[in-house]
């Protein structure tokens, strides 16, 4: 690894991100879920949703764009279904209580749904799937974004990279997990390659003449022109099934949004309200209680074995092993409880300029 990477351990790193939010007037309690939910991402080998993401939240809720105190309103509230207003909270503590309350109502009736408008960006979709997965229950995560994705023909991004997530328990050391964004890369994948200043995979980004685009710095600025679309998975055009990744994505947007009478597409860009901007989306958590279809351990032995096929399944010339979703996190996680996380010198800039601003001056970072 470079020289310009620093290691720092997960349990500073996760105090370090609940104290800046503590420091911005989140309540300990909400900036403890926050903290939880970004070095998930980070332990995990998500990069471009943990600290990465830290700045990002910093600056909207200095602009005011975020409110501090979540105030969540219940709309409509029935045995296995809800909706919520998150009214600009915090995402992550929004999205941690919906899913909670999703597997609530699942434990008691089978099923359990929540659908979320007027929230904010929750970080990585696979923290409230595992919330489900602990309690032996499927879970399946979705929100909508800014406009990120063309539709196929299009150039103009008019969806969101609008994660898909699902997740499952398995009767082995690690759950079934697929949280990825319906997009080939998304935004915070382009700003990872932008710190490192590493070019991205040819046939990922065009720009408003369909052409492709690989410098991420030129990518980030013309996304904000709207002159650069990010590719939904399949690719440009359909030769290669780009309208399946189109497709996924507006099914997304449908359950972010439709069911909310929320925000979608373009005005996910952000509106103005008394004088104020706001980045809003919606989001939609459901909860499937096993144990109403089979025994918990039926479940978790066919889902084992049928991950054990796959890998055990004939590998392509000079390929020593298959991975099922779930599994490369599951082993960086054990690793980066050992040596840390890995921070690049962009970051570290990040980390010291909010720590100097917030007076965080107890951390005594090796950077």
């Amino acid at each position: 690894m470079s020289e310009e990477i620093s290691y720092l351990d997960a349990k500073t790193l996760e105090n370090f991100m609940r104290d800046v939010f503590i420091g911005l007037g989140v309540p300990q309690d909400d900036a403890k879920i926050i903290a939880d939910v970004l070095i998930t991402s980070d332990i995990r080998g998500i990069d471009s949703h943990g600290i990465q993401r830290c700045k990002m939240y910093y600056d909207r809720i200095k602009e005011g764009i975020y409110e501090v105190k979540t105030k969540i309103d219940i709309i409509k509230d029935g045995p296995t279904t809800a909706l919520w207003d998150g009214n600009c909270g915090m995402g992550h503590v929004i999205a941690y209580k919906a899913m909670r309350e999703a597997i609530k109502k699942a434990k008691k009736y089978g099923l359990g749904a929540v659908a979320v408008r007027n929230s904010t960006h929750f970080g990585i979709a696979g923290y409230y799937s595992l919330m489900a997965i602990k309690e032996g229950m499927i879970g399946l995560t979705v929100t909508n974004a800014r406009p990120s994705i063309p539709p196929t023909f299009g150039v103009e991004p008019m969806l969101g990279t609008n994660p898909l997530c699902v997740g499952a328990p398995t009767d082995e050391e690690f759950p079934f997990l697929i949280d990825c964004a319906t997009s080939i890369i998304q935004r915070g994948k382009v700003e990872t390659y932008a710190r490192i200043n590493k070019q991205l995979p040819k046939n990922t980004v065009i720009n408003d003449k369909g052409e492709f685009i690989t410098d991420p710095n030129k990518v980030l600025a013309k996304m904000l022109e709207r002159k650069a679309a990010l590719l939904p998975l399949g690719g440009k055009g359909e030769d290669t099934a780009g309208y399946k990744g189109y497709g996924y994505s507006t099914l997304v947007e449908l359950l972010s949004a439709g069911l909310q009478e929320g925000i979608y597409l373009r005005d996910t860009l952000g509106i103005v309200e008394d004088g104020q901007k706001r980045l809003k989306v919606g989001h939609f958590f459901l909860a499937i209680n096993i144990e109403s279809f089979i025994g918990l351990d039926s479940f978790k032995g066919t889902a084992g074995s049928i991950m054990k096929d796959l890998r055990n399944s004939p590998k392509e010339p000079r390929r020593n092993r298959i991975f099922t979703a779930g599994e490369k996190e599951f082993y960086v996680e054990i690793e980066r409880k050992k040596t840390g996380i890995p921070l690049n010198k962009s970051l570290q800039k990040d980390i010291k300029t909010i720590a100097k601003e917030l007076g965080l001056d107890k951390y005594n970072f090796p950077f």
